[in-house]
């Protein structure tokens, strides 16, 4: 076991590692967006309808950070753009611990997605600048492997945090979390003038745009219908648990931290044996697999912990097997000058992800009730399987 583990870890760069580093203290203090359904419904005294248009604000600011920070990538280079938007998000978050009228909320929520978002292209690009072409897959493995261990420790500490403290003090240690990412980052990490885009005469030819390249938009389509499913896990299966089956905050933060430390005990062995594979819509298409069986477990579950724990387990598989070859093939297809561009819409395809998600199954969950809402992405999730395996061919030709 230490074997297997030590050669999935083994020829990845120290900077590689560093950005890992960051993207864990972040994302360890990311344990605000699992429970701001709940912030907003439970604390404020907020309706559904009003929960779900917050969260949609989230997604829209996530769409133009992410268009804005791929093009200051492409532009300025991936550095700068990290550190500012870690402290900019940081400003945000404090703000957020102040403010309790809804449209105040719902603009604060906004700006805080527009300067946190523009980090996700820069640091996409920056992982496929410091990892090589045989190890990418798993470069970016890391990078998720980071995010999901701090996953796996913030809604654990962010419930226990929301249920004896309340959910101001989720925001405020958001914010420190930001700051000393930022921190590491200047300090560990510091600027090199080497990967800042070399200036290009007004005649040289570049790779094709993100914009036009047909075979990506599908791709990108398709993922964000993906992240539109997968995202419930964060956006409304927690309040779904709370109010229909009377989850406390602790047990829902156990029960997400659990999805986390799946990723973190296997994915990096598994993607370690999968990394040679290079038809990545095959693997995508069996993640999608997997969230078809999570939403059925979701709906013929009931309130049962048993079941809950294996919606987790499948949604977790799923995650596993689509995420590191979505995001490989999002950042090998483009010429390098182009994917800051290509970035920025894979950054954005999860912005659009992260405004359907809650909107559109808090609407018909308002109305319907959360198991339409469910039943619903049980189909979708069947459906995006067939299209993502639909495109194993067309995929594997160059722009």
């Amino acid at each position: 076991m230490i074997s297997i583990y030590k050669d999935a870890f083994s020829g990845l760069s120290h900077s590689v590692w560093l950005l890992s580093l960051i993207m864990f203290i972040n994302r360890a203090g990311a344990m605000v967006l699992p429970f701001m359904t709940l912030f907003l419904t439970k604390d404020l005294g907020y309706s559904l309808s009003q929960a779900g248009w917050a969260m949609g604000a989230y997604g829209v600011g996530s769409i133009l950070g992410a268009y804005i920070g791929g093009q200051l990538t492409d532009k300025y280079g991936f550095y700068y753009i990290q550190l500012y938007s870690l402290l900019g998000s940081a400003i945000f978050l404090f703000l957020l611990v102040f403010i309790e009228d809804y449209y105040l909320i719902l603009v604060t929520i906004f700006l805080f997605a527009l300067v946190a978002d523009a980090l996700r292209p820069a640091n996409s690009v920056a992982i496929a600048t410091y990892s090589k072409p045989e190890n990418r897959t798993r470069s970016f493995s890391l990078m998720k492997f980071a995010i999901n261990l701090g996953f796996a420790t913030g809604p654990a500490v962010g419930g226990m945090i929301a249920q004896y403290a309340g959910y101001h003090w989720i925001f405020l240690l958001n914010t420190l979390t930001n700051i000393l990412a930022a921190y590491i980052l200047f300090r560990y990490l510091p600027y090199d003038d080497s990967y800042r885009p070399a200036k290009r005469e007004a005649t040289t030819p570049r790779g094709l745009s993100a914009y036009k390249d047909i075979t990506y938009i599908k791709f990108i389509i398709l993922t964000a219908i993906w992240g539109m499913l997968f995202f419930q896990l964060f956006a409304t299966v927690p309040t779904y648990w709370s109010m229909d089956y009377g989850f406390s905050e602790g047990k829902i933060g156990r029960l997400l931290a659990l999805n986390g430390l799946i990723i973190v005990l296997i994915e990096m062995p598994i993607v370690k044996r999968l990394e040679h594979l290079t038809n990545f819509m095959e693997m995508i298409a069996l993640g999608s697999v997997m969230l078809v069986g999570g939403f059925l477990a979701l709906n013929l579950g009931g309130g049962l912990p048993g079941m809950a724990v294996l919606f987790i387990v499948l949604m977790s598989m799923g995650e596993l097997f689509s995420m590191p070859f979505m995001i490989n093939y999002a950042v090998s297809r483009p010429d390098e000058d182009r994917r800051g561009q290509y970035m920025a819409l894979y950054s954005i395809a999860y912005g659009v992800a992260n405004i359907l998600a809650p909107i559109g199954a808090m609407q018909v969950a308002e109305i319907y009730g959360f198991n339409t809402a469910y039943w619903i992405a049980f189909g979708l999730s069947i459906l995006i399987t067939i299209l993502f395996l639909s495109m194993r061919k067309v995929a594997m030709t160059r722009p």
